[in-house]
Formats: structure tokens, sequence, C-alpha cells
């Protein structure tokens, strides 16, 4: 029985088989020291407590070596389950030196905390907090919770803080899509902080959105261009994942689906805007982004998520068979000859990430896709972390060569956003 003791705290055999022979042995311990009433006399009569003592300390120390062994597993399974997962993306992993999620999103990161508030890349300050500064924040707070990055959390909660108090001037009035969009920024302060003063400005102006809905129950801001495909879902996905209030969630998916009605093409793709038959790269990326968030928060059983994840594995397919040798997308999607294009390129890719790690896509298609698509966008990040060849912000023109020529820019916060949610996706 000592022999089983010790299988079973070494875990040389089976927990069950070693248990059960000590479970043997301790009956026939029971089974003798429960003899006839005509043999109990003399010292047999005072053996019977000390046998049974002995059964009640073996019973506890199997009992302590049972629960001891349980314990010991859970992490060995705990850590089982990460690598077996890990194992399913190896595209996910074994990143060159310098490339991987953590090194660049902490440069891009760095770099956005590094700037004051930026106003398109003009020398002035803005008269509003732009939206490529509320996506790049974002993704930069994405980022931080997800490195469990206390200092750079609290860098950016600094950030925001002004906005509250003598800065206040500078949080723009909700009445359009690109100004609406600023609520991701305090609601997901708050997702992370609890503290409730993020929690009143984001829910504020997510409600001020759907404040005078149309018929159809949309925000009044709708105006079909596939832009809105994130700026309008996305405060109110981040409203949802702050509340819990299903309301948010529905508004968005009803946009959502109204817009992927309208305007998707039967390539899976959209046109710039319905009079502009251009497949724009960063136009596109929005939407991709735009689904991808929503899919995230999205439950398998709401009546609108099959109608959105139809809309984007079309667009993922269609966009698989654009991607260049080199892991990127063009400036127009289906235009080689274009020149390589980096904010749609990092937004495609994040789509692509968070599909194939939830299990919306399959793995063996697009895992080497999306692989691809960051060590591309890493290729274009300069030695400051700023990524190359981002379209300069661009309306839309019925005029090919228009968006040919489009500014290349270097550090546009079109291009650090989509960077952020790239490493982000990597790590989640």
């Amino acid at each position: 029985m000592v022999i089983s003791l010790f299988a079973i705290r070494n875990n040389d055999v089976s927990t069950t088989k070693a248990v059960s022979v000590c479970h043997h042995w301790l009956s026939r311990i029971c089974d003798n020291s429960n003899p006839s009433p005509r043999t109990i006399k003399g010292k047999e009569k005072m053996r019977l407590p000390r046998q049974r003592r002995v059964v009640t300390v073996l019973a506890l120390l199997i009992l302590s070596i049972q629960t001891s062994n349980v314990a010991h597993a859970q992490p060995k399974q705990s850590k089982a389950r990460a690598d077996q997962k890990t194992a399913q993306i190896k595209e996910f992993s074994n990143w060159p030196k310098g490339t991987s999620p953590q090194e660049v999103g902490k440069r891009v990161a760095e770099r956005f905390i590094s700037k004051p508030y930026q106003n398109f890349g003009r020398s002035t300050p803005p008269a509003h907090i732009t939206y490529p500064e509320v996506c790049t924040w974002y993704g930069a707070l994405t980022f931080a919770q997800l490195t469990s990055d206390k200092d750079l959390t609290a860098k950016l909660a600094q950030r925001f803080d002004p906005l509250l108090g003598d800065q206040s001037n500078l949080v723009p009035t909700p009445n359009h899509v690109d100004a609406t969009v600023f609520g991701t920024v305090p609601l997901e302060l708050y997702i992370q902080t609890k503290e409730q003063k993020y929690l009143d400005l984001g829910k504020t102006i997510a409600d001020k959105q759907w404040e005078d809905p149309t018929p159809e129950g949309l925000t009044k801001q709708t105006r079909f261009w596939i832009d809105d495909m994130f700026m309008i879902t996305a405060v109110e996905v981040q409203a949802y994942r702050a509340t819990g209030d299903s309301k948010y969630l529905d508004r968005a998916a009803l946009e959502m689906t109204t817009y992927l009605d309208r305007l998707q093409q039967p390539n899976g793709l959209f046109y710039h805007a319905p009079d502009v038959p251009f497949f724009w790269g960063r136009g596109n990326g929005w939407v991709a982004a735009g689904m991808t968030e929503m899919l995230r928060s999205l439950p398998n059983d709401h009546p609108r998520r099959a109608r959105v994840m139809q809309g984007y594995r079309t667009m993922m397919k269609s966009l698989l068979k654009y991607q260049d040798p080199k892991g990127m997308w063009h400036q127009l999607i289906d235009h080689p000859e274009a020149w390589p294009e980096t904010s749609s390129t990092a937004m495609f890719t994040f789509a692509m990430i968070t599909g194939v790690k939830n299990g919306w896509l399959d793995r063996k298609t697009y895992a080497n896709a999306a692989r691809k698509g960051w060590l591309g966008l890493v290729s274009y990040l300069d030695a400051n972390a700023d990524l190359t060849n981002v379209c300069e912000g661009t309306n839309k023109k019925n005029d090919l060569q228009y968006y040919m020529d489009r500014a290349r820019n270097t550090g546009d916060l079109h291009g650090q956003a989509p960077m952020l949610w790239c490493a982000s996706a990597l790590l989640r």
C-alpha cells in the first residue's frame, strides 16, 4: 500500500488504479478492525481504536494526494490548451526579429502618445479631435490592455482627461459620423478602468446618434458612404460592450445589414460611393474593420449575425485573390498597377487575423495571407515607427486617375490606427 501511495504522489501510475489498490488495503484493515464480540478481549480489545485511527489517517492522506494532483494538473492542462491553440495557428508565431506584434505595437503606441493631438498632417492644432486620432487611440488602448502595460494605459488616459476639463472644447459635437466615432475612446477607457466619467460621456454620444431615427430605424447620420460601416457602428458596439444593453448592438446590426444589402457588389467588394464605381482600398478597409468589430460581439443567435457573416466572408474571399506576392493590397484593389497602400492592407489584415482566430475563416486558406499582410506592413514601418505609403484623406470622385494620384503620406494616423488593431488582434 505504501508503494501505491508513492505512485499516486508521483504520478507513476494512474491515480484511479493506485487509489483502487489503497482502497483494497483499507477494506482489509476495516474488516480486521471489526472482529466478532467473542474475540474482543484482553490486548486485542486495546488495538481496536488504533486500527481505526490508521484507517482515518490513510483515508485523509489519499484525499490530500488526490486533491494535490488535481491542482497540480490544472495549470498543465491550461498550458496544454494554450500550446494547442498556438500550434493550431502556427502562422501567428515565430516572428522574425523586430516584427512581433508586441514589439511593433509598442513602438507604434509610443509614437502616438509622443505627439500632440493631430490635425490630418497639418502643422496647426485641430479644432476638434479628429477621427484618425480616435481610431489610433482606441487601438493603443486595446494593445495596452492585451499586453498588461499599465503605464501605457495610464498615459493614454492622461491624454484624454483634459478633454473632460479645460480642453472640453476639443470634444467634437456628435452630429456627423466622423465626429460621433469619438465616443469609442471614452467607452474603451470605461471598459478598462470602470470610471463613471468615461461611461457618461461615451454613452451620451452613442444615444445622441439615435436620438431621432429614420422610420426604418436607422440613425439620421446615415448617408450610405462605405466609411460609415465603421464610423457609425463602432460607437454603438462599444456602448454594448460597456453596458451590456443589447439595444446598442441591435442598432449597429440594423445599420450594417442595411448597408450590406444596398452597397455590396456581387464580387463582395464596395464602390467608394454609389456614383463612384471604384474599389478604393481604404474605403473597403473601413467596411472590413467595421464588420470584424461587430462580429466579435454579435451573439451567435442574433437574428442579423448570419447576414453580417455572409457579407464578411464574401468580402474576405474576394480580397484573397487581390493580395500581391509581398502581402500588400493596392490603392485600387482590382488594379495591380496601382501602388501598394498600407492603411487598407492593415485593415484587411486585421479582419483576416480576427477571422482565423475566431474560426470564421478557414485557417489553411487565410492564415498565411494574414501573416504575409502583417510582415508586408512591417516592411513599410520606418525607424520612427511611422507607416509609409498611407493614402491621404480622400473624397469621392468619379475619376480613376484621381485615386491613382493621391499623395502617399508617412505617419498618417489612417495607417497607424489599423497597425495597432492588427497587433491587438494577433495578441487576443
